[in-house]
C-alpha cells in the first residue's frame, strides 16, 4: 500500500516563489504516475501536474505551464512541485497523488492514493 505525505502549507504574496514535496512510502515506485491536484473553496479539483515515474515525463495544465514544475527524486521516493511566478488564483488546497501505470490521466477519479494536502495562499 501506497501512502503519501505531503510538506506544509505555504503564504506568499503574488510573483513569490514556493514549493510542495510529497513523499511516498510502502514501496519503491516504478511504473507509476505520480501528479498534483489542487481544489480552490467552492471550486472542483483540478489537474496541476503529473511525472511517469520511470521515464520523468512531465505534463501540465495549461494554466501553470511555464511556471510550475514537477520533478521527482528516485531515490527518496519523492516528488516536488517548484511554484513560481505565483497568482492569486493558484489558491488552494493542493494535494499529491499516485496511480499505477504509465497512463497519463487528467481525471483525479484515476489516482487511487492522496496526500493530505497542503495549503496554498498567494497574497494579492
Amino acid at each position: 500500500q501506497v501512502q503519501l505525505v505531503q510538506s506544509g502549507g505555504v503564504l506568499v504574496p503574488a510573483g513569490d516563489s514556493a514549493g510542495l514535496a510529497c513523499v511516498a512510502s510502502g514501496r519503491t515506485l516504478s511504473s507509476d504516475v505520480m501528479g498534483w491536484f489542487r481544489q480552490a473553496p467552492g471550486k472542483e479539483r483540478e489537474f496541476v501536474a503529473a511525472i511517469t515515474w520511470s521515464s520523468g515525463s512531465t505534463y501540465y495544465a495549461d494554466s501553470v505551464k511555464g511556471r510550475f514544475t514537477i520533478s521527482r527524486d528516485n531515490a527518496r521516493n519523492t516528488m516536488y512541485l517548484q511554484m513560481t511566478s505565483l497568482k492569486p488564483e493558484d489558491t488552494g488546497v493542493y494535494y499529491c497523488a499516485f496511480k499505477i501505470g504509465n497512463e497519463i490521466y487528467y481525471d483525479s477519479s484515476a489516482y487511487t492514493k492522496w496526500g493530505q494536502g497542503s495549503q496554498v495562499t498567494v497574497s494579492s
